[in-house]
């Protein structure tokens, strides 16, 4: 075990190393004009990693007496792939609510879809972001001459719903925040599989509307999505549109710019994610949705590309890499991270990347992104670093495995490259459905209300089972049950803690 005063100079360390960095005047990451580099500087809260974090990232307590009173149907209450239900919630809706809440004037649906991937063509773009390797232009910038809203049915450039997602686990334990709710879809073209597929992930974060009460001010959002499992079709339908579009007592919607990125204060923001294989390599990419202000008029809402959270640019797991930022990368900010890499659980190993680190993309093809072929067998100093902290833990687990764990967990890693390898400790990362977590495609086997989108193996076999876990163990934890759970305080419950 290492102490926490040992943890807490590593910290240190890293943050002087992180400010040390940023403050070099004469370090030149970018070849391509200034106005080309369309990376936000946002305020970037490093535990905030895209899918490892709150509640969902803790060790969950012994379960109490009252455990397993409530329990929850993942295909019903955490993702909901059913096409019934997700046949109501068309992009169209989003993308004008998000205009309306804009307030920007003249501004449409289509323009704002069309102005999103502009960013993926000159001069919106170019051979760097962030300082690292960014592929511009990509085919999929010529989204922005096409109308994915007319013809439906039969349109290839139609967007068409997959799933809606429950990601409470994602609410910390402060509860300043109640999680992610999210919404994926598909390109139509890419039904048949093969190419021209694209999926866009919007991932918004629910603020908590009485912080007062911390995580428990959450409970209405956990309770609902809980009444899911076990209600009739229209009941589910009803309440999800209201949920995602107008907002539950109390509670802002989940579709609303603030929640996409435009929150810059206080409540943490959400982002939108794409992946993208209408050309070559497959890609993922990171979007914050942002308006801009004439004085007091709105006069613009973007897409705007940022950096791909906890996803390093590849080239500093090399040891030989001439990139300015390796140093501090391979001496100090990922050496400290080995103790929660080393964390011998499926779910719970993690690791918190400052985002000076991230790259603009995660290439799932290819060693651009590929952290162990970066990393390569030889011995180095890097190699070396990594080994002091594993003897500092007693850990039984190799450079090269801690490695494999973080690319594991960057968006490559978890869609396609980290499929099946060895993380050590006994640990096997689950596979993916092949680039995707779920499909276009209708699973074999339909669900309560006839066909739904099939999910990954990973999913289905080991992520879904841990959310299960952590939603249920809030739905029946209460004060008084003797368990101190992540989320409650001395102050706040002193009978369990």
């Amino acid at each position: 075990m290492v102490e926490k005063r040992q943890l807490d100079w590593r910290r240190m360390l890293v943050c002087a190393v992180v400010a040390l960095a940023a403050g070099c005047d004469n370090t030149e990451l970018e070849t391509r004009p200034p106005e080309l580099d369309l990376a936000e500087p946002v305020q970037v809260d490093p535990t905030r990693h895209p899918e490892r974090r709150g509640i969902g990232a803790m060790a969950l307590p012994p379960a109490g007496p009252s455990a397993m009173v409530v329990t929850v149907d993942p295909r019903s209450s955490l993702l909901i792939t059913d096409d019934a239900i997700v046949r109501n919630f068309p992009l169209l809706r989003v993308m004008t609510q998000l205009v309306t809440q804009s307030g920007v004037p003249g501004l449409t649906p289509l323009a704002l879809f069309q102005d999103w991937w502009r960013t993926a063509l000159p001069p919106n773009c170019g051979p760097l972001f962030n300082g690292f390797q960014y592929q511009c232009p990509r085919i999929e910038g010529n989204q922005s001459t096409v109308n994915p809203f007319i013809n439906p049915g039969v349109n290839p450039d139609e967007y068409i719903p997959l799933a809606l997602v429950n990601r409470f686990d994602l609410a910390p334990a402060s509860g300043v925040d109640c999680g992610e709710y999210r919404i994926i879809y598909g390109k139509r073209s890419g039904i048949p599989g093969g190419g021209n597929r694209n999926l866009l992930i919007f991932e918004a974060v629910l603020p908590n509307p009485n912080p007062a009460l911390g995580l428990n001010g959450c409970a209405p959002v956990a309770n609902f999505w809980a009444s899911l499992t076990g209600a009739p079709l229209t009941t589910r339908i009803t309440g999800l549109q209201n949920f995602y579009f107008t907002g539950m007592p109390g509670f802002m919607p989940v579709v609303h710019m603030d929640n996409y990125g435009n929150r810059t204060t206080g409540v943490p923001t959400g982002q939108v994610r794409t992946n993208q294989f209408i050309q070559p390599p497959w890609t993922l990419r990171e979007f914050s949705v942002r308006r801009t202000m004439c004085g007091a008029t709105p006069c613009q809402l973007n897409f705007r590309p940022v950096t791909v959270k906890v996803n390093p640019g590849g080239t500093l797991f090399d040891p030989l890499s001439a990139h300015p930022l390796s140093g501090p990368f391979q001496n100090a900010v990922f050496p400290a991270e080995v103790p929660a890499l080393a964390v011998n659980d499926i779910n719970l190993f993690n690791n918190t990347i400052p985002d000076m680190f991230n790259s603009g993309q995660s290439n799932s093809q290819g060693p651009e992104n590929d952290y162990r072929f970066q990393f390569g067998p030889a011995p180095s100093v890097f190699r070396n670093n990594i080994q002091n902290e594993l003897f500092l833990l007693g850990s039984p687990l190799l450079p090269q495995e801690i490695v494999e764990r973080s690319l594991a967990l960057s968006c490559a890693g978890c869609h396609e490259l980290s499929n099946g390898a060895n993380l050590g400790g006994g640990l096997i990362w689950p596979p993916s459905a092949g680039f995707v977590h779920v499909g276009e495609q209708f699973d074999p086997a339909p669900g309560p209300f006839g066909p739904r989108f099939r999910i990954s193996p990973a999913l289905n076999a080991v992520f879904l089972p841990h959310r299960k876990a952590v939603l249920e163990t809030f739905l029946n934890s209460s004060c008084g049950d003797a368990i101190c759970q992540p989320w409650e305080t001395p102050a706040s419950c002193p009978a369990d803690c």
